[in-house]
Parts: C-alpha cells; sequence; structure tokens
C-alpha cells in the first residue's frame, strides 16, 4: 500500500525526532561502551534497540512513552550487563568470548583459524593493513573479543599485553622451548 493516512504519517514526523532524542539522550547518559566496537552481546543489544525505535515509529498501536521506556529498559539492561561483567568473570564469560591467538611468532595456528573460522587469506590482509611486510617480523596475531584482528610485533620478554590472550604461551618461541 502506498499511502495509509495523513493521521498516520503525521505520527512518524512528529515522534520520529522525539523517539531519536531520546535514544540518543539514553546512549549518551549510559556512556561509551554501549557505543563501542561490538561483541555479539553488544550486537544483539543494537538490533534490539533498532527494532524498538522502529516499532515506536511505525507502529500506531505503541505509543511514545511506552517505546521510550522500552529504549531505556534495554540501554539501562546493557549497562547492568557490562557492568556485571567488568566485575565478575563468570558473567564476563557468559557474555563474551576470550581474545584467541591466530598466529605465533610468524606462523599461523591453522587449528586456531578453523575452530575461529578464519582462513589465513584475512590474517594476511590484517597484517598488510597494519604495514607488516614479513610475518617472522609478529610475535602474535590476536582474534579480538569483537571480531577485529590485533597484531603485535616481535615481542620483548614478558609481552604483558598478551598476558590475558588465550593461546599465549608466556611470549616463547617454539624453537625456545626444545633446549
Amino acid at each position: 500500500m502506498w499511502f495509509d493516512s495523513w493521521s498516520d504519517t503525521a505520527r512518524v514526523v512528529l515522534i520520529g525526532p522525539l523517539a531519536y532524542a531520546t535514544l540518543v539522550l539514553f546512549l549518551r547518559l549510559s556512556g561509551k561502551r554501549t557505543l563501542a566496537k561490538l561483541n555479539a552481546f553488544d550486537f544483539v543489544v543494537t538490533v534490539a534497540v533498532g527494532s524498538t525505535l522502529a516499532t515506536v515509529l511505525l507502529s500506531s498501536e505503541v505509543s511514545f512513552a511506552e517505546g521510550a521506556l522500552a529504549l531505556g529498559l534495554l540501554v539501562a539492561l546493557q549497562y547492568v550487563v557490562a557492568s556485571a561483567s567488568r566485575r565478575f568473570p563468570a558473567v564476563r564469560r557468559l557474555v563474551k568470548s576470550e581474545p584467541q591467538v591466530v598466529m605465533r611468532h610468524g606462523q599461523l595456528l591453522e587449528d586456531v583459524l578453523r575452530k575461529e573460522r578464519l582462513n589465513a587469506e584475512e590474517v594476511h590482509q590484517a597484517l598488510r593493513q597494519s604495514g607488516v611486510a614479513d610475518m617472522a617480523d609478529v610475535a602474535a596475531v590476536v582474534l579480538e573479543t569483537d571480531g577485529s584482528l590485533s597484531i603485535v610485533a616481535t615481542a620483548a620478554p614478558g609481552a604483558s599485553a598478551l598476558a590475558d590472550v588465550r593461546g599465549w604461551s608466556g611470549g616463547r618461541r617454539p624453537e625456545d622451548e626444545d633446549g
């Protein structure tokens, strides 16, 4: 149908900016974490917020007050879960994945690539985008919790930035483990 009524059109024109401003206000109040790079949990919240906003805009059966309450509830739940995941490791493991080493000391970890559904070309692309020409210059490539790949140059002993990454074995090279 091309057109239903002027009242429905007027509702979208009036409620749209109000719902949008309400969403922006809630997102600003909830902090930068809500707008950070998306992990799976954040993605679900973002889709739910978008769906709720669309419903508020297009459904005359949902009042602005109900829509604003739903948007506020979703943002508040995201804030609560993000805070709980910061404080409680069990919650963090439930809602977020762990970073994972996919290349160590210039060697691709084929079993990890398979498990994480990555291919060598994606890792090579990330290396090129970071300006790395030789894989031997790489201590690690890490698949981050948001799906991005981080490149760590040849590490000094300790490599403290890799301490919480699954698959990083204290920075030892495979040849160092032989003797």
